[in-house]
């Protein structure tokens, strides 16, 4: 908030705003001392009071000039008044408009912290967003959108937008080293081979400029995982592997498309979740963990992550006994954090 009316104010001493501000002021203290002097009876707090009631054509009536004097300063005020305060109202609006649309055209830098960041538009990015807007952790969180498009492509008070190509440039005015994670879509103007080494470039710029940050990037080719690899991403998704497998799977197995979508929706039925391991669950093995949960979280046990980044281990043996620094890969109706 601190940093937001600095830079208004910073906007208004840019505009040269603030000498209208002065002139303001030293009109409301002249014709409040003026009538102060002019009034019998007058103190300089009811002249204040009168020149602010006044000037913004208010109007009490509850102090009113008798003498010649202070009606002629009355009459100053009245003409000049309403001209400056016009002049100030029109200036804030413009400052207002001007503001909205530097945002919609993509034109503003971002100064908010933990928020994510979604590189390129295309169908896959409003997918994405419509999930994350679904899930209760994310539904009003702060969204980046960093994309070669002329405007702020759908009305979302939470979706922030920065024009241009994905670049160090674009990067640092969506404040890359203050996000928590990043998204990076492929370009679906280029063919597929062009498209997958844009995405490792880009990858590669936001690990050398932010490696803190947590990558999600999506590749055509599987071949060109280990390039992504070698840049440091933290999560490789193959966009059409996924479809391949489900229409496979789907062929094989009648419905569980039905099942795997309800899975990866956020918007519907049960959902996949990661969460901390509970502290009733340290020390004891998958099989207890997997009864404990579903008895007293109504959530499905299905594999362990070894620590923030570690190896991910589906239907661990039996016998698996937790560490504290696992995390729990669960079907739930809800995030729940088991404690």
């Amino acid at each position: 908030m601190r940093k937001r009316i600095q830079h208004f104010l910073l906007i208004l001493h840019q505009e040269n705003y603030s000498r209208l501000l002065v002139v303001i002021l030293f009109m409301i203290i002249a014709s409040g001392l003026a009538l102060s002097f002019l009034e019998p009876g007058m103190s300089l707090v009811n002249g204040l009071w009168w020149s602010v009631v006044t000037l913004t054509t208010v109007g009490y009536g509850d102090i009113s000039p008798t003498t010649v004097g202070g009606r002629i300063v009355a009459i100053i005020i009245m003409f000049f008044g309403i001209g400056l305060l016009g002049m100030l109202s029109g200036n804030l609006a413009t400052i207002m408009i001007s503001k909205r649309i530097r945002e919609n055209k993509g034109m503003g830098t971002i100064d908010f912290e933990g928020h994510i960041i979604l590189c390129e538009w295309n169908h896959r990015s409003r997918a994405v967003l419509k999930e994350m807007r679904g899930d209760p952790a994310t539904k009003d969180t702060p969204i980046v959108l960093i994309a070669d498009i002329d405007e702020k492509p759908i009305d979302d008070p939470n979706l922030f937008f920065v024009g241009g190509a994905v670049n160090e440039d674009t990067l640092q005015k969506g404040n890359l080293e203050k996000a928590a994670t990043i998204v990076i879509l492929g370009d679906d103007g280029l063919e597929p081979t062009a498209r997958d080494a844009k995405v490792v470039l880009t990858t590669l710029t936001i690990e050398t400029l932010c490696p803190e940050v947590y990558s999600v990037v999506e590749l055509v080719d599987r071949s060109n995982e280990q390039h992504c690899r070698r840049a440091n991403a933290d999560e490789i998704i193959i966009g059409s592997e996924l479809s391949s497998h489900l229409l496979a799977s789907a062929a094989r197995d009648h419905g569980i498309s039905t099942i795997v979508s309800e899975l990866l929706s956020s918007r519907y039925g049960n959902d996949l979740f990661l969460i901390p391991l509970p502290e009733k669950l340290i020390g004891k093995n998958f099989l207890d963990g997997l009864v404990i949960m579903k008895k007293e979280d109504q959530a499905t046990l299905l594999g362990v992550q070894k620590g923030v980044k570690g190896e991910l281990i589906t239907n661990p043996d039996a016998g698996y006994v937790f560490s504290r620094d696992d995390y729990l890969i669960i079907i739930s109706q809800k995030r729940t954090q088991g404690s």
